[in-house]
């Protein structure tokens, strides 16, 4: 029967309890995470958070007095080097409690019990949390980029309304299209010039026979 038992004495005497809790305290402190019974971890819950509130009072006599609890130099050192820091902000439940199922053989509750501010994997997603949030500003941020890119663009238009002549060259060179006309007419002065030629050259020798018969004309006269 449970009668005037203030906390769970775990099935042990009162020097193997503190003994047990001191050692899973320093186990706690060195690796921020054990595994263990939920019982157990409830009661190392209750005994170790008093001794990192303590911890934030970086002094001689709090120093003694949590090595009077743990009995591990290391431990201490860490507690108020390390985990003094990280959480002196935190007000209290410096300790997490994670079932895991129960233990194959004599199927105890076994729990996982760590330092809430040691787990990477939760601190990871609420920094990103805070990155999402972070990122649709940005986002704000980006859609107001393509105005001023727009802006800029706008101002740096005239320079290609110089080029604007450039596409009025090929109206320009409209007279160069209409040269196959002249070639054309050019065709037909050579024709002509041919047909003029041929004439002359026809003329002389209409001309140098007509002389011939001349001659023998008057020859025949002359016989005659």
């Amino acid at each position: 029967m449970r009668h005037r038992k203030g906390f769970n004495h775990l099935g042990r005497t009162s020097s193997h309890r503190k003994a047990m809790l001191s050692n899973m305290a320093c186990s706690l402190i060195m690796h921020k995470r054990i595994t263990t019974t939920i019982a157990k971890a409830k009661a190392l819950r209750a005994y170790v958070e008093p001794l990192i509130t303590r911890s934030k009072d970086d002094s001689t006599h709090a120093r003694r007095m949590v090595f009077s609890s743990l009995q591990n130099k290391e431990a201490v050192s860490e507690l108020f080097r390390e985990v003094a820091v990280k959480v002196g902000d935190r007000p209290g439940g410096y300790t997490r409690i994670l079932k895991m199922g129960n233990r194959m053989g004599d199927n105890a509750d076994m729990c996982l019990i760590e330092l809430v501010d040691y787990n990477e994997s939760l601190l990871g997603k609420e920094d990103s949390k805070q990155k999402s949030s972070r990122r649709r500003r940005t986002a704000r941020k980006k859609s107001d980029k393509p105005e001023i890119a727009a802006a800029d663009t706008v101002a740096a238009e005239p320079a290609p309304a110089e080029e604007i002549p450039v596409s009025e060259t090929p109206e320009e060179t409209l007279p160069e299209e209409t040269e196959p006309t002249d070639t054309g007419s050019m065709k037909a002065e050579t024709e002509t010039v041919k047909v003029v030629a041929g004439t002359e050259d026809s003329s002389p020798s209409a001309e140098t026979e007509e002389p011939l018969a001349e001659d023998g004309d008057e020859e025949k006269k002359e016989d005659s």
